[in-house]
């Protein structure tokens, strides 16, 4: 697929900014005024970015065939003041009185269009915005409301076999990279594209206790446009029965083979714990089901190679449930390290724990959940990795077994891991730990991000009780974040940084543009694969005293 982006505003800012949109499913070329003409005939997608400068009445005509043979056209600010013109007739809008940059909440007005379908219904955007006034075959897809008059943001025009968006945003080079307006823009660049209109059918193996991962998934499926619960396994009666209240008309059965002969199931959210992935996620995938394993994937590297290899023998879907993050406090400590508030950053240390005693439950056996490392360090260790990139070179791995001896999980394990260029990150869970330390210290050569876990208490008056609290788990609420920074000539700066947005079920929403649309998934095989690495290597480091164990072969 060629993408052609014909800008007078282009900056190395900007056409990275475009190159993003591709989502590597396109190449993509640039020309700028002044510059020989390109042949548009050959062109999938055409973006026209700004106000164009007068061309060639053969090179318009040109951009026109190819729209109507069923290329893209997406026009970014570029919607002429006037009625009458080539631009104005071909995007199907034209500009309005544009009011101050600033924040706009740009609100899907359409949501069955296939650019829009599972888009954050309204989001924010900094921006220098272009008001689009329709003419008479386009469609509003995004609005934004201003002095509360409702201005169309983003219009869709069909033209022949192919189509055209206008949209009003995305002037600024910060603007284009808005996820929200990012996804609309590149899902638009897809001549392609359409939407399916069926829902997909998914199942969930391993329904567990009250309010568990089971009934979680059921409720991300129920909530995602374009997936339907179909049924659900656990072995108990009991949970059994609990789907069915929770989920009316949900098929339940006691086996994950009467799951697999069931073609209405066409995706499988495997829910049990760990002890059981490798097995049902390798026998679901060969049986032709789409899976999404919940984390950790597996134990070992080996095994996760094993699985990896047999989703692309089977030409079927995998994914993790990593869903932390997009955990509200990790987003934001993402973003703030993508705009270099941090620097260079080279050292990250992330804790959960406290001093308590371990639930009584499989989380807390070894040969069960895979030890103390697997659990929490799935998420702690891909959030390094997030942050830092690649894999570390070492790891080293300590536990204690000292206080809980009615569990066989470590009471308390630390992972050490150093990247062949010296950064450095530390992991450690305890369930000794009687003064908590930050969940995140994150170090950078600008400054020093540290968020900090807070106690939250749920309270209440109740008849015939009085005063009652209950003490939520420390590591569900977001981080207290705070950002001190070196300003030189004044010393040390600090910022409190507010969580980002909460996006509930982005996992699920995700899978669901993957098979629907065919867009990347959020957590790709191999990115899990890494954390495997990692978590394996940081077991033998323990069993074998704390010895480092250096990963071999892999890109640090």
């Amino acid at each position: 697929m060629l993408i052609l982006v014909l800008s007078p505003r282009l900056t190395e800012s900007r056409r990275a900014a475009f190159r993003a949109l591709s989502q590597g499913f396109g190449e993509i070329r640039f020309a700028i005024p002044g510059e020989p003409l390109p042949d548009v005939a050959e062109c999938d997608a055409i973006v026209v970015d700004g106000p164009q400068p007068a061309q060639p009445l053969e090179f318009l005509g040109a951009i026109r065939t190819a729209v109507e043979r069923g290329a893209a056209l997406v026009g970014v600010g570029c919607a002429p003041a006037e009625r009458d013109g080539f631009w104005a007739d071909l995007l199907g809008a034209i500009a309005g009185p544009e009011p101050p940059p600033g924040e706009y909440y740009a609100r899907v007005t359409e949501a069955h269009s296939h650019i829009s379908a599972r888009v954050t219904r309204e989001f924010a955007v900094v921006d220098g915005f272009v008001p689009l006034i329709p003419l008479a075959d386009g469609k509003v897809i995004v609005d934004v409301s201003v002095a509360l008059r409702d201005l169309a943001a983003v219009v869709e025009t069909p033209r022949g076999a192919g189509r055209v968006v206008a949209c009003g945003l995305g002037n600024t080079d910060a603007a284009l990279r808005t996820p929200e307006l990012a996804q609309l823009l590149a899902r638009a660049l897809r001549p392609d594209l359409h939407c399916c209109g069926r829902n997909i059918g998914v199942g969930i193996v391993g329904y567990g206790p009250l309010g568990a991962m089971g009934y979680h998934h059921g409720l991300g499926v129920m909530r995602t446009e374009g997936l339907e619960l179909v049924a659900v396994v656990d072995p108990s009666v009991e949970r059994r029965k609990a789907a069915e209240t929770d989920f009316p008309g949900v098929r339940t059965y006691a086996s994950v083979s009467d799951l697999v002969g069931d073609d209405d199931v066409e995706v499988a959210f495997v829910a049990t714990p760990p002890a059981h992935h490798v097995a049902l996620t390798l026998a679901l995938l060969r049986a032709g089901k789409h899976v999404a394993c919940e984390k950790p994937l597996c134990l070992t590297v080996a095994e996760a190679d094993q699985i990896i290899a047999a989703a692309a023998a089977s030409r079927r879907m995998l994914t993790v449930h990593q869903n932390r993050r997009w955990d509200r406090d990790f987003v934001a400590i993402r973003r703030a390290v993508g705009a270099g508030l941090l620097g260079e950053v080279f050292n990250v240390e992330t804790f959960v724990g406290g001093y308590e005693h371990p639930c009584r439950t499989w989380h807390s056996d070894t040969a069960v959940s895979g030890g103390a490392g697997y659990d929490w360090g799935s998420h702690h260790v891909d959030w390094v990795l997030q942050l830092l990139g690649g894999l570390p070179r070492v790891v080293q791995a300590h536990g204690h077994k000292r206080v809980w001896h009615d569990v066989t999980n470590h009471d308390q394990i630390r992972v050490r891991m150093t990247w062949s260029d010296g950064r450095e990150a530390e992991f450690l869970q305890s369930d000794i730990a009687a003064v908590r330390r930050p969940k995140f210290y994150v170090q950078g050569t600008a400054g020093t991000l540290v968020g900090t876990y807070r106690t939250v208490m749920l309270e209440a008056i109740e008849p015939g009780r009085g005063y009652v609290a209950t003490q939520a788990h420390h590591a569900e609420a977001p981080a207290e974040l705070l950002l001190a920074r070196y300003e030189s000539g004044y010393g040390i700066s600090e910022t409190r940084l507010p969580p980002a947005i909460e996006q509930p079920y982005a996992f699920h929403r995700n899978l669901a543009d993957h098979l629907h649309l065919g867009e990347p998934l959020a957590v790709a095989p191999a990115s899990v694969r890494r954390v495997i690495g990692v978590l394996e290597a940081a077991q033998r480091s323990s069993t074998r005293g704390g010895t480092p164990v250096v990963i071999e072969g892999e890109e640090s």
